[in-house]
């Protein structure tokens, strides 16, 4: 059995909790074992991972816990290979993660106050734990499962400090079956663990990346020298933005000595330790001086890639873990396997705009809706208006609108806007006969962290200004991008449109594999139907990582939507990754 006292004890013996944190969410489901071995062979006993609210109620009422959000056979896995697991559930994991793992559909609520004991909040909560903790509760290691311990809320203490509020979560968890150790992480920065903790409720851990002896010595203050001390996020990597310079990148060097004075005192849950991918419109992203989105790739460095690579930090940190194990470490595993296809040509080219109603009803409204009333999470809006005829449009201007947006005059482009540039005002001439207004907004991942988490609404929010005055009667279509099979490849296309360019080819063997992306503007990529993630020709990531369980043997299809008119007629699928490490 499992206790905290003045350490964690497993069958009444001390025990050093050494875990790793792996996103079931971020991995294809085929790989989630490969990934779990390496966990276990770079000396982890224990695999950490966060759950994503708004993956698995997706649509309020509505439940998925199938497929890669199938969270229970995650955790059955990792108990087949002996590990032990620590779960991080909702509602918010920040993780880079879109909203922060909050359900988008929250917001359709414009009163609603998320991460607070507010009553509409709490009783979304109530709900989503009701479902969730019927998978989670049997694998408890107090019912013979491989959960050793759960934590309420995460990073609290840099957001709030309504305690009502995270003594509600611990009523619910506990209301729903879940009667293992549970624990709160904070940073010991200002009040953070003063405001983020319940110690009477929960193990008090911290999060850093480095001077681990002073945050220790904190929390060791805090603890009253009462409890063991854990680092439940050591960051030994660090995410990278859409426009930076280059992936980021740690020291490892630096990182052993720090590991080393960890485990010597406590006990460590790396984050990450493999970090995955960003799948489809799942990134996160940060707003301090202005809005920067996170990347497709979430390799963030750590000791695993993204496409599952034993790196030279992983043996480093393995050598130091050696030091604290009482048997030797399984052998390394394999490396994963990588292929170049080659270059394939194009197979068609068509419009997003004569695609629309393929894949959206149009919905009317005098005003502009956001997506959350529209009841769409991810992906774009299409706002369509009809100008009249031959005049001249002095002044347009949006009025909060999130995050980029795209605007045409007749289906041709005219602007482009994105953050802090939106609002700037524009002037049109409009020609004899009909004019069609089309804007298309994109949101590019929603905050997941800080003070602008909770008004994260996306599309335009307040309206568009004409000459001064709030323009009227707007068709909206809503494209999630989830239905690219209705896409009419007869459609005509003309150059500058956004479009939808379709490659169709044969292999005969699978393998992993990256889609160069180099010379194309800005979008997502499909393959067969499965939305890899976006592109963006700022960089600095110009590869998208393709699992090989995502090809077939025989025939396969990519789609790539692309919004900046700037495509080719050729893709390469190589086995050279984003970056060499």
């Amino acid at each position: 059995m499992f206790e905290i006292k003045e350490d964690f004890y497993w069958n009444e013996k001390p025990i050093k909790i050494i875990s790793g944190a792996i996103h079931y969410f971020r991995i294809i489901p085929e790989y989630w074992k490969d990934r779990l071995i390496k966990l276990k062979a770079m000396g982890c006993n224990t695999v950490e991972t966060y759950v994503p609210w708004n993956m698995h109620e997706p649509q309020e009422g509505t439940y998925n816990f199938e497929g890669q959000y199938d969270i229970r056979k995650f955790i059955k896995i990792a108990e087949s290979l002996e590990l032990f697991v620590i779960v991080r559930p909702s509602p918010y994991i920040c993780a880079e993660w879109e909203f922060g793992g909050l359900p988008a559909w929250l917001l359709k609520d414009r009163n609603m106050k998320i991460r607070t004991s507010y009553q509409p909040f709490l009783e979304k909560v109530d709900r989503y734990y009701r479902r969730l903790f019927k998978e989670l509760a049997v694998l408890q290691v107090t019912r013979s499962g491989p959960i050793i311990m759960m934590q309420v809320e995460n990073e609290y203490g840099s957001y709030s400090d309504d305690k009502s509020y995270m003594n509600k979560l611990v009523e619910l968890m506990k209301k729903y079956g879940i009667d293992v150790p549970l624990v709160t992480s904070d940073g010991t920065w200002h009040d953070m663990l003063n405001n983020g903790t319940i110690p009477e409720k929960a193990l008090p851990t911290v999060n850093f990346g480095s001077k681990s002896i002073e945050h220790f010595n904190k929390l060791k203050d805090f603890n009253k020298n009462l409890s063991p001390l854990m680092v439940m996020e050591f960051w030994d990597g660090w995410f990278t933005d859409w426009g930076d310079e280059k992936f980021k990148h740690t020291d490892y060097k630096e990182q052993i000595e720090e590991i080393d004075s960890i485990l010597s005192r406590g006990h460590i849950n790396f984050y990450m330790i493999h970090g995955g991918t960003n799948f489809g419109f799942t990134n996160g992203a940060n707003y301090y001086d202005y809005l920067t989105p996170d990347i497709t790739s979430y390799d963030y460095d750590a000791p695993i890639t993204e496409w599952g690579d034993l790196t030279e930090k992983y043996k480093a940190f393995r050598k130091v873990i050696q030091k604290y194990s009482n048997n030797p470490l399984p052998e390394l595993p394999v490396q994963s396997e990588r292929k170049s296809y080659g270059q394939y040509k194009i197979t068609a080219r068509t419009s997003l705009f004569g695609n629309l109603e393929n894949l959206a009803d149009p919905i009317f409204n005098l005003s502009t809706l956001t997506m959350e009333d529209l009841d769409q999470n991810f992906g774009y809006i299409l706002y369509q208006n009809n100008l009249g005829e031959k005049q001249t449009i002095e002044k347009l201007k949006l009025i909060n609108a999130n995050d980029r947006v795209n605007i045409y005059l007749n289906q041709k482009p005219v602007e482009t806007q994105f953050d802090k540039e939106i609002g700037e005002t524009i002037s049109l001439e409009l020609e004899d006969g009909k004019n069609s207004l089309n804007i298309l907004v994109e949101n590019m991942g929603r905050v997941n962290y800080g003070e602008k988490l909770p008004r994260q609404n996306k599309g335009i929010v307040d309206g568009v200004l004409i000459n001064g005055a709030y323009r009227s009667g707007w068709e909206h279509y809503r494209l999630s991008l989830d239905n690219i099979s209705k896409i009419d490849y007869t459609k005509t296309f003309s150059e500058m449109e956004p479009s939808f360019s379709q490659f169709k080819f044969a292999i005969n063997e699978v393998k992993d594999t990256f889609i160069d992306m180099n010379g194309w503007g800005k979008g997502v990529v499909f393959i067969n139907g499965f939305n890899l993630g976006r592109f963006w020709e700022i960089g600095p990531q110009f590869k998208l990582y393709l699992p090989g369980p995502l090809l077939n043997i025989g025939n396969n299809e990519i789609v790539i939507f692309e919004t900046e008119g700037k495509v080719k007629d050729h893709i390469i699928l190589t086995k050279v990754p984003p970056y060499i490490r």
